[in-house]
């Protein structure tokens, strides 16, 4: 029992560092940078872990169970769309707030921009979700290698992960809530949220494409591809 629980207190642990990771945390602070209430920017980030947690249990799971492992063509493809996702997120980040001068420009007066950024913010939590599941997607490889060499039966495994997950969402919630702060305190001073949140934006869509490149020049992603056609 007692080598159980250092095992499951390693893996919340490495959980808590795993959140931070530098692809991670860029995305989840592209939306979490969206919204002007504390607790929204919370949210983000719980959303986020769930969705990481339950892709990182059901394709790890399945993987141990069928007794198999995911090609390495697949595990960095799924990489890739990470960065793919990164460069859309900055990007639409830059254009909508482009989008929402122009809207207040020529809706002086009415409610429709209001009801617009209204709709909108309902969508946040659907995005940090669906960004923690492609993130779980991309980790599935490394989280079933490290599962099978830290516990021995698959109950100890789906604990293990779950416990990991544990980490992750605590973790990116104290991140998200921190993140949070800065934009609360601008949130009456439209220009300056409006800056930061672009800033946010620009560095996802550096970053994603760097990280692209990384993926297809350097770790030779582009020459699997060449190779499979």
């Amino acid at each position: 029992m007692g080598e159980l629980l250092s095992i499951l207190g390693l893996g919340f642990l490495l959980g808590l560092k795993h959140a931070m990771e530098p692809d991670h945390v860029i995305a989840v602070s592209t939306i979490a940078s969206q919204s002007k209430k504390l607790w929204k920017s919370s949210l983000t980030g719980i959303f986020w872990g769930v969705g990481h947690t339950a892709t990182l249990c059901f394709v790890g799971l399945a993987v141990i169970l069928l007794k198999g492992e995911i090609p390495e063509i697949w595990a960095m493809s799924l990489e890739y769309v990470v960065g793919i996702m990164l460069v859309y997120l900055g990007c639409s980040a830059i254009i909508r707030y482009k989008n929402s001068r122009i809207h207040r420009a020529s809706h002086h007066g009415s409610q429709e921009p209001q009801t617009q950024v209204h709709r909108y913010k309902g969508t946040l939590y659907v995005k940090s979700l669906f960004m923690g599941f492609v993130h779980g997607l991309a980790g599935s490889a490394a989280m079933v290698i490290l599962t099978i060499s830290t516990v021995q039966t698959v109950w100890g495994g789906v604990l293990y992960i779950l416990v990991f997950g544990l980490g992750t969402i605590i973790s990116m919630l104290v991140f998200t809530t921190i993140l949070g702060i800065p934009f609360v305190m601008v949130s009456k001073r439209a220009m300056f949220h409006k800056a930061f949140a672009q800033i946010t934006g620009v560095i996802s869509t550096v970053f994603g494409f760097y990280y692209m490149y990384h993926l297809g020049v350097s770790e030779g992603l582009f020459h699997l591809w060449i190779q499979r056609i």
